[in-house]
């Protein structure tokens, strides 16, 4: 049996909607991390395979779409799955776990306020580098050269722990230093990272979502149109804050536009948090039981989510789907 036909949603959420299936190829599987990491993670980590095609069918992912995609994570060791009978369900692996760990601690973590003026250095040895500057940059590291990379926040115990987990990185020099001032720290600034393409990029969420604020702020959204927001927002917002190295603001420019993106979303995510997860307990479930509740980090998010209900229209009785069409 085939997932619930989505309900209506807003204008403007459809918008933000329409934008995201217009990008070409869609991408199913990075929409499915972003379900994964944001709301089930802490809820569990594990979700019957029907309930997640029930969940994906109002971005528009169609069933095949969904089984195609989950089989792609579990290749790449995101997911893994279970069996019981002829249903499944996927749940996240250690190292997807892991992956997601360090994801939510920059996506959601309050950026840093103060700078201590120190900078740590990577060197990487020779050979084949280009993975591991790519995964370096992931965690915030910006590129001075070819083999050079640094990073203003992290300490030498954390850098240590991160190449660890970095492939490529066995021989690598590690050096703590500090710049000759505030002039030639943002000039390394500008060397290792790209912050007005950065900018363009929040520029462009701001204007996309400021859009959904007073929809929120009139409340009346059901359950299902809050999931699609917080879906939706956390998906576009961690595409682009994850490439954000964090840097201090005496190393940004006035007026950052990055702080901006980040209340917008601190704001209309505490807006839609508590419908959304009601709409889970509704609409999602293991092979056997129900979703636990969300964990006590969740509620961390953003510094301490303000929670503040929306009035949910069109809200629909628990759903036992294990037998229907968790396949």
């Amino acid at each position: 049996m085939s997932a619930a036909q989505p309900s209506p949603l807003p204008g403007p959420v459809r918008g933000v909607l329409r934008r995201f299936q217009a990008q070409r190829p869609l991408r199913a599987p990075s929409l499915l991390i972003t379900i994964f990491g944001d709301a089930i993670a802490p809820r569990g980590g594990a979700i019957a395979l029907g309930s997640l095609i029930r969940v994906a069918a109002p971005f528009g992912l169609a069933e095949r779409a969904v089984r195609t995609a989950v089989a792609r994570l579990a290749r790449d060791g995101w997911l893994a799955a279970r069996r019981g009978g002829r249903h499944s369900e996927y749940r996240l692996t250690r190292v997807g776990a892991a992956r997601f760990a360090e994801a939510t601690r920059r996506i959601y973590g309050q950026n840093p306020h103060s700078w201590n003026g120190r900078w740590t250095l990577v060197l990487l040895p020779p050979g084949r580098q280009r993975r591991a500057r790519a995964e370096l940059r992931w965690l915030g590291f910006g590129q001075l050269g070819p083999a050079l990379l640094a990073h203003p926040a992290c300490t030498l115990p954390q850098a240590r722990a991160w190449l660890r987990e970095v492939a490529g990185t066995r021989g690598a020099l590690l050096l703590h230093s500090s710049g000759a001032g505030l002039t030639a720290d943002r000039a390394l600034v500008a060397r290792g990272w790209d912050l007005a393409g950065l900018a363009r990029r929040y520029a462009r969420f701001l204007a996309r979502f400021a859009a959904l604020e007073p929809l929120l702020e009139a409340g009346a959204v059901s359950r299902e149109t809050a999931f699609v927001v917080r879906t939706l927002l956390i998906h576009e917002y961690r595409r682009i804050h994850l490439q954000d190295p964090l840097l201090p603001p005496a190393l940004l420019p006035q007026d950052w536009v990055g702080a901006a993106a980040y209340g917008l979303c601190r704001r209309l995510y505490a807006r839609v948090f508590a419908p959304a997860e009601d709409y889970l307990s509704d609409a999602a479930r293991r092979l056997s039981r129900p979703l636990p509740a969300a964990n006590r980090a969740a509620h961390a998010r953003f510094g301490g989510l303000q929670v503040r209900r929306v009035t949910a229209l069109r809200a629909r009785p628990p759903v036992d789907d294990a037998p229907r069409l968790a396949r």
